[in-house]
């Protein structure tokens, strides 16, 4: 296991959910941190909790900005003098059939879960290179299974677990190791978002088969991710049973496997996008105006 004590860590979607969770318990061993996102008041907040600018360094910046990244990446290295940790973690999700949503929302939700991985992999990774760092993509449960109504998401995170095993291959003789984290149902701003807005996404909770129906904390998914991230896994699951469904993704997606799904779509799906039309978007209150912003 290697310390993260002194080294440098650069976490984007860092103000709140699993990304505060996280730079909270790396800043408790001793990390520096630099901290990304599009909510000022919470990451400001947070940034005073963990000690302020001689060990936290923020920026106001949107993932899908390369420039903004280069920017926020290039002031690391002026503050701390690089960076050894990436955690790309920034993520939003869409709501609503494929027929029914939003257009502009869902190719949100693909510029920031994709290309945002990009962007901030490409802006940090020439001082990742030097400092034979280490590189964790969030992707999810999304990657390995499906649920009706959230194909941006799913979508999304797929091509976020690809671009983190490809990256792997790119940077190995590099010296750096990339991995990628998988994560069930977290009880974060997006899944508490969702709850509260949409009735039908709290019932299809409820109904999907086993294991899928429970919700992880936040604390829990922290935990995982600085276990992964000091022993530079190639994969973390929270928790340890979605790692099973890697190995029987081909399953899960026939129609035995989507059996007990393909049950509730007909009644759930047409519940919410009367809803989603309702609210009057295809994504959360909070997304909306940090996206106005």
């Amino acid at each position: 296991m290697s310390s993260v004590n002194g080294k440098v860590v650069f976490i984007t979607g860092g103000a709140r959910g699993v990304g505060a969770e996280v730079a909270r318990r790396l800043r408790r061993k001793g990390a520096k941190l630099v901290l990304t996102d599009l909510d000022a008041a919470p990451l400001a907040e947070l940034a005073t909790e963990l000690g302020g600018d001689a060990h936290v360094l923020t920026a106001l910046a949107d993932v899908r900005d390369l420039t903004a990244m280069q920017q926020a990446a290039e002031a690391a290295v002026e503050h701390f003098g690089g960076i050894d940790i990436v955690v790309a973690n920034a993520g939003i999700a869409s709501f609503g059939s494929v027929l029914q949503v939003d257009p502009a929302a869902f190719r949100r939700v693909v510029d920031v879960n994709v290309i945002g991985v990009f962007n901030t992999v490409r802006a940090t990774l020439p001082s990742v290179i030097e400092r034979r760092g280490y590189v964790l993509v969030v992707s999810s449960l999304a990657a390995f299974t499906s649920a009706p109504g959230l194909a941006a998401y799913h979508a999304s995170k797929a091509g976020a677990e690809y671009f983190a095993n490809t990256l792997r291959l790119e940077v190995a003789h590099l010296g750096v190791d990339v991995g990628s984290a998988h994560m069930s149902w977290i009880d974060t701003p997006l899944v508490q978002d969702a709850k509260s807005d949409l009735a039908t996404f709290r019932e299809m909770l409820t109904r999907m088969p086993g294991p899928l129906k429970k919700t992880t904390t936040v604390s829990e998914c922290g935990a995982a991710f600085v276990k992964g991230i000091e022993r530079r896994r190639k994969r973390i699951y929270c928790p340890g049973w979605v790692g099973a469904f890697r190995w029987i993704r081909p399953v899960v997606s026939t129609a035995v496997g989507e059996r007990d799904i393909r049950k509730f779509t007909p009644e759930l799906l047409p519940k919410l996008d009367a809803e989603i039309a309702a609210l009057g978007r295809s994504t959360s209150a909070r997304t909306e105006a940090l996206e106005q912003r």
